[in-house]
């Protein structure tokens, strides 16, 4: 990538730091049914890391995903989590990160 063709960090908007120039309204929202079983977890954990501290993603999962639960809260510490809709086929929860 040539000088000319880096963004000035005044054009780069804060909150999304891709560049593009686009930015959510809402909280994301990441169907987890949708996602192959054997990258299921992987895509999660993917998700969660590009949500900022302080910000929350919506999870929806085909079950209590109690394990990835578990996995997120060791991978990035304390995590608000929220039902928003529980089963029994679909459920939907609200990550918030925290630190």
């Amino acid at each position: 990538m040539s000088t000319h063709d880096q963004i000035p960090l005044t054009e780069v908007k804060h909150g999304h730091s891709c560049g593009c120039g686009e930015e959510d309204a809402d909280v994301p929202s990441l169907d987890a049914r949708a996602i192959p079983h054997a990258i299921r977890h992987a895509t999660v954990f993917g998700a969660f890391n590009a949500i900022p501290v302080g910000g929350a993603l919506d999870l929806i999962a085909p079950h209590n995903p109690l394990p990835l639960l578990a996995q997120l809260q060791s991978m990035f510490g304390e995590i608000d989590i929220a039902y928003l809709e529980e089963g029994p086929e679909k459920w939907t929860l609200r990550l918030t990160r925290k630190g």
